[in-house]
């Protein structure tokens, strides 16, 4: 079964920790053994997976990012957000955590983040439960 979660971004770049929301649909949804599949159906939007013990980790990824590919390089793109894209693109737009006895199987320091690149917007994830 396909569950949504709806995100609301509040910023143009933004490392939103949903770890917490994931960890309740899958509750919700029983899931003992298997995995779970997310995916983010925009071209300006991505999910990784990261440290989430320290805030810094997400500051300094998007301080990275816009170092590596400003807002204004100069892009083509007439919508004026070539760089949300390329960004999208580096991080991908799914994952695949496992899931055991009930329990996302995450390192000690890891979280599961939906990645913003061209906001603030409403944006949506789609997670798919494989298992039993």
């Amino acid at each position: 079964m396909m569950k949504e979660i709806i995100i609301k971004t509040t910023k143009r770049t933004e490392f939103i920790d949903i770890t917490s929301q994931l960890r309740q649909v899958l509750v919700e949804q029983g899931l003992q053994s298997g995995a779970c599949l997310l995916f983010v159906p925009h071209t300006t939007a991505g999910v990784t997976i990261n440290e989430n013990a320290d805030p810094d980790v997400q500051r300094d990824l998007g301080w990275a990012l816009e170092k590596l590919i400003p807002v204004d390089m100069g892009f083509h793109h007439s919508e004026g957000n070539s760089d949300a894209h390329l960004k999208s693109s580096l991080f991908g737009s799914s994952q695949y955590v496992i899931v055991e006895n009930g329990t996302l199987q995450l390192g000690t320091w890891q979280g599961i983040y939906f990645c913003e690149f061209d906001g603030p917007r409403t944006r949506k994830l789609w997670i798919q439960f494989l298992g039993k």
